[in-house]
């Protein structure tokens, strides 16, 4: 995976495998769907407390382009009612045969097919970085089935000040916009302003942000700690993990590889 820089967007463009869902299907094949799944709800899951900041148990939410469905499923065991889409369809077959408890559907978050000021919530767990032509039809979505008062949490990578660090020094070659790189994009590390300000600009005003997995965005921009950086971020002991959690707080401003922001529905 190649990463350019696309300066008259401020953004990085990842080129090497398509994002399509013929991609994801093998990504997600990887694993058994029950090895995905947690066994149970761990107290310091941010998805669960940041939902619980917004949403009282009960409240109807959304997570579009679910994958194998363990955000529906933590959610759906913290009692909220949740449905889940994805565009995989072989993917969506599987997670449903699992978990057949979970509602689980085939769909395209460009076009949902829910009424207007349908859901309480919408989850959107870096799937806007996807879409090489943009991601205006998916906010447009996110916007028109949420209910007045209703929270959007959207998570994507992001410039983070180490990589505008590495974009001003020209530390990445400069995107050349290709049929070959066209064919093999895979996502982009955008820009939150812009993000944000599109975000406002239908009427959704921001009321947090957080920087999400310093460590990934450590290891991925820095050639020398890659590897000891790696070995801690795949370690599933608890050493290994608490570790890895340390790391990220103390660089996640710097190098955050994602950004998380929640955003309300203004009536």
């Amino acid at each position: 995976m190649t990463r350019y820089y696309d300066n008259i967007n401020n953004r990085l463009v990842y080129a090497g495998k398509a994002s399509n869902a013929e991609y994801w299907e093998k990504h997600w094949d990887k694993n058994t769907i029950e090895k995905l799944y947690p066994k149970r709800i761990m107290p310091t899951d941010y998805v669960i407390n940041t939902t619980k900041k917004y949403l009282p148990k009960g409240s109807i939410i959304l997570e579009g382009g679910c994958g194998t469905g363990q955000q529906v499923f933590k959610l759906q065991k913290s009692a909220y009612k949740v449905i889940g889409i994805d565009y995989a369809e072989k993917t969506v077959k599987i997670v449903k045969q699992a978990k057949p408890e979970l509602d689980i559907r085939l769909g395209d978050v460009r076009r949902l097919d829910f009424d207007n000021n349908y859901f309480d919530g919408y989850w959107s767990f870096g799937v806007i970085e996807h879409f090489y032509n943009g991601y205006d039809e998916i906010i447009n979505e996110m916007y028109r089935v949420l209910n007045p008062g209703g929270y959007l949490f959207v998570t994507f990578p992001h410039m983070s000040k180490l990589r505008k660090l590495k974009a001003k020094k020209g530390k990445y070659p400069v995107w050349n916009e290709s049929e070959e790189n066209i064919k093999n994009f895979y996502q982009f590390a955008l820009d939150e302003k812009k993000v944000t300000d599109d975000l406002e600009k239908l009427n959704f005003k921001l009321i947090k942000k957080q920087h999400l997995s310093g460590i990934k965005g450590l290891k991925d921009e820095v050639a020398f700690v890659k590897n000891p950086l790696q070995k801690i971020f795949d370690s599933r002991s608890f050493f290994g993990m608490a570790l890895s959690k340390m790391v990220s707080i103390v660089f996640n401003r710097f190098s955050s590889h994602s950004i998380l922001l929640v955003l309300k529905k203004i009536k």
